[in-house]
C-alpha cells in the first residue's frame, strides 16, 4: 500500500471555471479516507483523477512517492470499485476476478492463488462458478471488491459502492469493507453521500463544497468541532439546529447571545475578538437537547411532527415564527403533535459561528477553568 499526496490539484474543463480549485490533501499509508459533500462538489471528479480517468489541469499528484500526473491508469498501481459493479455478464465469478490478472500477464498458478485467497476473505469461494445474473446485489459487490483485491494495488478507490444496495445489505457490506481494510492494511479513498458510511468507515473524512476542501479530520473532529457553518450543517443527521442572534457580551470563557426570539443564551465558546452587537449563529445538535428544564438554557415551543424510530424519536418543535428546532427524544416517552414542550441544553453544547460562518472554539469545563484563571492572572 502507499501514501497519497495532492498539492494544489486543479481541474477545469474550459480553462476558466475550476471544478477542483487547488486541492491539498495528504493520505497516509493504510489510511481510510472518505470524501463527502453535496452533488457537484467535485468528490467523484477527484476520485476519477486519482485513477487516471480524468486529466489533471494543474498541481501535483503523488501515489507511493511517484508523481503520476500523466501516468495511464494501468501504471498507477490502483484498483477501483464502481457503483455499478461493472461485471462481465458472460463470465463466471472466477473469470471476472481473473480477467485483469490475465491482461497483466500473470501465470495460472498466481491467478488461482490470488483468487482463492480473496474469495476466502470475502466469503464468496462457493460462488466462483456462478454467473453475475445468479448473484444477489451484495454478492456482486463483493465480487467487484474481490476483483480489485487480486490485483494487489497500492491504492483502493471506491465510488459509492453501496448506493445500489438495500438498507440491510448496505449495513452488512459496510461492515465487510471495514473488516477488509483492517485485514489488508489497505490505503483506501472512498466516495459517498451517506454520512453513516463516512462516520463509521473513515479514519479521516474530507468534506468538499464547490471544488474546495472545507475541512478534513477524524469523524469526531468534524462532528464535535466543525470549522464553519457548511460543515456543521452537512455532518450529522438530522442536521444541526441553527439559531440567529447578536452578541450581548463576549469573553475568552464564554459569550451571551440575544436570539431573534428575544431569548438570551450563554454559550461556552472562546469569545476573543467578538464584541457586543456582532451577528452570530448558534448551532445545537438534536441529541444535545433535553426534553426537560435540566439544562442551563431553557426554551419552549409546540410539537409539530414526531418521527418514531423505536429506541428514540425526532421531535420537530415549532416556535411561532422563530427557527424550528429538532430534538432527539426518548423513544419510550409519548409526545404528540400540538403538545407544548419545554426543552433545554447546557451552555457547553452550543456551537457559535461568526458573521462569516467561521466557528469559534468550543470550551469544555476544563478549558473554561483555564480561561477563567488566565483572565484572573491578567487582571
Amino acid at each position: 500500500m502507499a501514501s497519497v499526496s495532492l498539492k494544489q490539484l486543479r481541474k477545469s474543463y474550459d480553462g476558466k471555471h475550476d471544478i477542483l480549485a487547488g486541492i491539498d490533501l495528504e493520505i497516509a499509508h493504510g489510511e481510510f479516507v472518505v470524501l463527502v459533500g453535496p452533488s457537484g462538489c467535485g468528490k467523484s471528479t477527484l476520485l476519477r483523477m486519482l485513477c487516471g480517468l480524468e486529466s489533471i489541469s494543474g498541481g501535483d499528484m503523488q501515489i507511493g512517492g511517484r508523481t503520476v500526473n500523466h501516468f495511464p491508469p494501468a501504471e498507477r498501481g490502483i484498483a477501483m470499485v464502481f457503483q455499478s459493479y461493472a461485471l462481465y455478464p458472460h463470465m463466471t465469478v472466477y473469470q471476472n476476478m481473473a480477467f485483469g490478472l490475465k491482461v497483466a500477464g500473470k501465470d495460472k498458478a498466481t491467478i488461482k492463488q490470488r483468487i482463492t485467497e480473496a474469495a476466502a476473505i470475502l466469503k464468496i469461494d462457493h460462488l466462483l462458478e456462478r454467473f453475475p445474473r445468479e448473484l444477489s446485489g451484495g454478492q456482486r459487490q463483493r465480487v467487484a471488491i474481490g476483483r480489485a483485491i487480486v490485483r494487489e494495488p497500492q491504492l483502493f478507490l471506491f465510488d459509492e459502492p453501496l448506493s445500489n444496495l438495500d438498507a440491510a445489505l448496505r449495513v452488512q457490506t459496510r461492515l465487510e469493507i471495514a473488516k477488509l481494510h483492517r485485514q489488508l492494511d489497505a490505503t483506501i479513498v472512498y466516495v459517498t453521500h451517506d454520512q453513516v458510511e463516512a462516520m463509521t468507515l473513515g479514519d479521516k473524512i474530507v468534506v468538499m463544497h464547490e471544488g474546495h476542501i472545507q475541512q478534513a479530520g477524524t469523524p469526531l473532529d468534524l462532528y464535535q468541532q466543525p470549522c464553519n457553518l457548511f460543515v456543521a450543517g452537512f455532518i450529522g443527521s438530522p442536521k444541526m439546529n441553527f439559531l440567529a442572534g447578536g452578541v450581548v457580551d463576549a469573553h475568552p470563557n464564554g459569550i451571551s447571545v440575544l436570539l431573534k426570539s428575544g431569548e438570551t443564551v450563554r454559550a461556552a465558546v472562546d469569545g476573543s475578538g467578538l464584541k457586543a452587537g456582532d451577528k452570530v449563529t448558534l448551532g445545537l445538535r438534536a441529541e444535545h437537547i433535553s426534553e426537560s428544564r435540566s439544562g442551563s438554557e431553557v426554551f419552549t415551543g409546540e410539537v409539530s411532527v414526531v418521527e418514531h424510530l423505536g429506541e428514540a424519536n425526532y421531535i420537530y418543535v415549532s416556535r411561532e415564527g422563530r427557527e424550528d428546532v429538532v430534538i432527539r427524544g426518548d423513544g419510550e416517552r409519548h409526545v404528540a403533535p400540538g403538545q407544548e414542550i419545554v426543552f433545554s441544553a447546557d451552555s457547553t453544547a452550543f456551537h457559535v459561528f461568526d458573521e462569516k460562518g467561521e466557528a469559534r472554539r468550543r470550551l469544555r469545563p476544563g478549558n473554561m477553568v483555564s480561561a477563567t484563571r488566565g483572565m484572573m492572572r491578567s487582571a
